[in-house]
């Protein structure tokens, strides 16, 4: 349908009927009245599902997270779980995290399935993203929902679906279930709830939960060790704060110095421009703490508590901020390590991580003599792959935007028991003499000194939509032939599943499901990504160089050299 101003009015018009309250149809009027740009982003489309669930800028419209569109969701989802599941009553659980309306979202998600029957678990106040995950298996649900919009900004919130094995929504489940939810109106849904179907949840589930944490994320530090490692953790007034620091007190940690100024949860992360732990601002109070006290690791996580940032220890005795990609490279290698010396490589165990994230971990794989297995961006490929080759044992693995998941308790990134094990490798590794960043260099030098960059272009609204498509337009239709004077061999296109050798003419087939991603190979190694955000308004270009690295001696010498090769390729882009 194109997009005019009378089409947008049609569509805003709707909500000034009586299937929506007296405040929504105020609202409306005002836009109507007063802001007819906001009334455009408002309602130009339906908010739609991506990598990480559903996710926009909470307030009235078709295109905004409120009660309503969340209502569709809910009950499109519940019409969907009383087919699939018809010979027993369905029951779903309900996590929601820090920000402005999360809880009163929560409970408009709970009335909606109790009055469709469904038995409902609410946690009764805020709870990490991992331990919603555990919770739909722990209390056997057959879905689950929490309400977050992770790192974005204080305007936004989301609504992320996991499905009874604990990972979020992947197909066929999630076309379904987005085709029943297309075919309702806002008038089909039931708001009136069955108070007797919600039941509130807390202690019972963390309990469990902290202890499967500690048990998941310990393993070689002695006591000893973890008395000798001071740390510094942020919850950037987020959601971990209910989870990290008792997980690191059982598991025997106590010098843990907590940022007082970001530990009491706020939607509206008054310390801090973004509660992004890709963000280095967003560690700058943690990292003056540490400097005070001395710390070993700096670790941050994000509002609903799946991803963390750390800071360790360099040569130089100073505190360095780690990307997602060197912190994914020192744990898989720490898990793979663990495994091997304790059970043994027996040929069926495997680790992953995204198409976007270092290919370093392809070579770490093949040294241990495990499988690699690659997918595409968010973590619910990654616990798909865990449903889909139950077989085989999942040791670990992550991504680039921060992600780690320990094996597969929780089915999604995790930054509680990933935070304990980040301090288990520094304990270890300082009692052994060494330090967490002095093995990823001795990792550099053994399997391929990688080194990645991230460029995000932000286009917000309806316009920059327009933008990043055109953008991907262009890249797919006039592909370079030449990044930073080196000839591309290889593009890899998801959308059309077509991989095109550029040497030898030849073409064939990406056996992964299709995103709109397009990845460049260059003939000295360096590959290039593209691809527009699934919950942000940003296209970004994921860039990794590569280089051998014979000794940690020279790592200062080819670091220089790659961050040159980053910043050519960047201005040949025109991405700075």
């Amino acid at each position: 349908m194109q997009i005019t101003e009378s089409s947008i009015k049609t569509r805003a018009e709707e909500w000034l009927t009586p299937t929506f309250d007296t405040t929504t149809q105020e609202e409306i009027q005002n836009l109507l009245k007063n802001n007819p740009e906001e009334l455009k982003e408002s309602f130009y489309k339906d908010l739609e599902f991506g990598t990480g669930g559903m996710r926009g800028i909470m307030g009235p419209g078709t295109n905004r997270i409120n009660k309503y569109t969340l209502g569709k969701s809910t009950q499109g989802l519940s019409n969907y779980l009383l087919k699939q599941f018809s010979s027993v009553q369905p029951k779903a659980v309900i996590a929601y995290d820090c920000r402005n309306n999360s809880d009163t979202l929560a409970q408009t998600v709970a009335d909606v399935f109790s009055a469709n029957g469904i038995k409902v678990y609410l946690f009764s106040s805020l709870r990490p993203t991992p331990e919603l995950s555990f919770a739909v298996k722990e209390l056997g649900c057959h879905c689950g929902i929490v309400l977050t919009a992770s790192h974005n900004p204080p305007e936004y919130n989301g609504y992320k679906v996991y499905w009874e094995d604990g990972g979020q929504l992947v197909p066929p489940q999630d076309n379904e279930i987005i085709t029943e939810i297309n075919g309702l109106k806002y008038a089909d849904i039931k708001f009136e709830a069955n108070a007797e179907l919600i039941q509130k949840i807390d202690t019972e589930i963390d309990t469990v939960f902290i202890e499967q944490s500690v048990q998941h994320g310990s393993f070689a530090a002695t006591q000893e060790a973890k008395d000798n490692t001071t740390i510094v953790f942020t919850s950037l007034h987020g959601t971990s704060i209910t989870a990290v620091p008792e997980t690191l007190s059982k598991a025997g940690y106590k010098n843990v110095h907590i940022v007082k100024e970001q530990e009491k949860p706020d939607g509206n992360f008054p310390t801090v421009k973004s509660p992004n732990p890709e963000e280095p601002e967003a560690l700058t109070m943690a990292m003056e703490l540490a400097k005070k006290v001395n710390a070993d690791i700096v670790i941050g996580t994000d509002p609903d508590c799946d991803r963390l940032g750390i800071a360790v220890r360099n040569h130089d005795n100073e505190l360095q901020l780690l990307n997602g990609n060197q912190t994914m490279i020192v744990m898989t290698w720490f898990l793979l390590e663990h495994y091997k010396n304790k059970v043994g490589i027996k040929g069926n165990e495997f680790i992953a991580s995204t198409i976007v994230s270092t290919p370093m971990m392809k070579n770490m794989a093949e040294a241990y003599g495990v499988e690699y297995k690659e997918v595409l961006t968010g973590f619910k490929w990654i616990a798909k792959l865990i449903k889909d080759f139950p077989e085989q044992k999942f040791i670990g693995g992550g991504e680039e935007s921060f992600g780690f998941m320990v094996g597969d308790f929780v089915r999604d990134k995790d930054a509680v028991t990933s935070t304990l094990l980040a301090c288990e490798i520094v304990a270890f590794a300082k009692a052994k003499g060494s330090s967490f960043y002095n093995t990823l260099l001795e990792l550099y030098a053994k399997h391929g000194f990688y080194k990645e960059n991230l460029v995000s272009l932000v286009k917000k609204g309806m316009d920059g939509a327009a933008e990043i498509k055109q953008i991907m337009i262009d890249l797919r239709n006039n592909p370079p032939k030449l990044i930073n004077e080196e000839k591309v061999v290889l593009i890899e296109d998801y959308q059309t599943s077509k991989v095109k050798n550029i040497q030898d003419a030849t073409e064939h087939t990406i056996d992964i499901p299709k995103s709109n991603v397009l990845i460049f190979y260059t003939e000295a190694g360096s590959k290039i990504a593209a691809r527009p955000s699934g919950t942000e308004p940003k296209i970004k270009f994921y860039i990794s160089v590569q280089e051998h690295l014979d000794t940690v001696s020279n790592f200062s010498i080819v670091h220089q050299q790659l961050e040159d090769r980053i910043g050519a390729i960047k201005k040949d882009l025109k991405l700075t």
